[in-house]
């Protein structure tokens, strides 16, 4: 059994933090390049070290612990994406890809020694609390969140069912720490949410769980029965602050929208571990146009459908610049140990082209109108350039930092209203539609 999953550089926090980031090998891991017995030899520098802390340390120390803080510390070291889950994590992580997990629903990251809230998931106790993308978490039931790592601090906000948690929050623009209390709660991420707005059909996809796929096709089906024919304008993709998830399901929701030709490929340190992926015949939509929104959050698989979309000029992209996480981990299971995350290949649109470290350029570039509480404030949420040990971008070039920001009410957003006058033909731009002349990699 083989799975694949991109996701951006958060966990999804509940009862399961989702570490998922790659293919799933439960199979035998081969060693292409042994190390030389030297290497072998140094390994002697931890056991010494081991000892050392086992026999002096002033308090008596977890063995497991220690060990478990060494192999995170080795993946950690390479790339924020590279990491050792323990048993508990990795059956967690198995169970948040099947879209159904226990939690309070904020994705979240470690950003300067604190837990910083990426994105609360809709309709879950965190975004009713009002936890808002950007908030920093410095403390949880009184204690504090420095010193803490990202895999501990999620599994201090995971707990019963209708328990209680405190967050300690410092958000920009307020001048003292808040708390709020919020209920932990079953957390069912419905990925696809979808509506009719007059003559155009909206499609929102949260992430990329095991469902996702069929979530869309149910999507379609039911907004082509609603508006038949010539009724339907088109379609508005809303892909904004979905943090990625499966592989499997981006190839599949973006083979939605195609008849052929490459959708992504992925290429490992060997030339023998290319992958390439491709469309089959068969366009869900029946060829209607398609705008795909995107911003700062958009990372990883959503990054692979724009990408895809985008190259094969069959959707026009509109927002902001996307988040830009362009590689790929694969889940190593260790039998009763638990499993690692290691980034082993670099993910390419069908153009060839590599988002890592720079994101995907919007064919039409516009900002939100900010609240008057959020102006005069960093709107930009940071992208993969900026974490700490990223992979380089392969030219050289590298971008950070995009607006993220989306209004509450359809009615103030700015980037869906005017992809709708567009599909309607109130507005004119030269991107839309894509220009069907220009060459398509196939």
């Amino acid at each position: 059994m083989r799975k694949t999953s991109l996701l951006a550089a958060g966990a999804l926090l509940g009862a399961a933090a989702s570490f998922v980031a790659g293919q799933v090998d439960f199979g035998r891991v081969s060693v292409a390049n042994a190390a030389s017995p030297d290497t072998y030899r140094q390994l002697t520098l931890f056991g010494d070290v081991f000892e050392r802390i086992r026999a002096d340390y002033v308090e008596a120390p977890d063995d497991a612990e220690l060990i478990e803080a060494a192999v995170n510390g080795m993946l950690t070291s390479l790339d924020p994406h590279s990491s050792f889950m323990n048993a508990k994590s990795f059956q967690d992580m198995q169970v948040q890809t099947k879209g159904e997990f226990g939690g309070l629903g904020i994705e979240v990251t470690m950003e300067e020694g604190v837990v910083k809230v990426v994105t609360p998931i809709d309709d879950t106790p965190a975004a009713k609390a009002g936890i808002l993308s950007g908030d920093l978490i410095v403390g949880l039931d009184g204690e504090q969140v420095q010193g803490l790592t990202l895999q501990q601090a999620v599994e201090k906000m995971r707990g019963p069912i209708n328990s209680p948690i405190k967050l300690t929050i410092v958000r920009k623009g307020t001048d003292k720490p808040l708390d709020i209390s919020i209920k932990r709660d079953v957390i069912r991420i419905q990925s696809v949410r979808s509506r009719v707005e007059g003559d155009i059909g909206y499609v929102r996809v949260t992430q990329f769980t095991e469902q996702t796929f069929d979530g869309l096709k149910t999507a379609i089906d039911k907004i082509r029965k609603d508006l038949p024919g010539d009724q339907l304008k088109g379609f508005v993709i809303d892909l904004r602050n979905n943090p990625g998830g499966l592989l499997d399901q981006a190839i599949a929701v973006s083979d939605a929208f195609l008849d052929k030709g490459e959708i992504v490929s992925t290429r490992g340190r060997h030339e023998n571990e290319t992958r390439r992926y491709s469309a089959r015949s068969g366009d869900l939509t029946g060829g209607k146009p398609v705008i795909v929104l995107v911003n700062g959050g958009s990372a990883s698989a959503s990054e692979i459908v724009a990408g895809a979309l985008q190259d094969h000029r069959r959707a026009t992209i509109l927002g902001s610049r996307s988040f830009g996480k362009g590689s790929v981990q694969t889940i190593i299971p260790l039998g009763q140990n638990g499993a690692i995350r290691l980034t082993t290949a670099r993910y390419y649109t069908p153009s060839g082209t590599s988002i890592q470290a720079k994101g995907i350029v919007p064919d039409i570039e516009l900002l939100q109108d900010l609240p008057e509480e959020l102006k005069g404030q960093e709107d930009a949420t940071r992208g993969e350039a900026s974490l700490r040990g990223h992979l380089s971008s392969q030219d050289g070039s590298e971008e950070t930092g995009s607006q993220a920001y989306v209004p509450p009410e359809p009615k103030d957003d700015k980037q869906l209203n005017y992809a709708y006058d567009l599909l309607r033909g109130l507005q004119a731009n030269g991107a839309f539609p894509p220009a069907t002349d220009a060459p398509v990699p196939n």
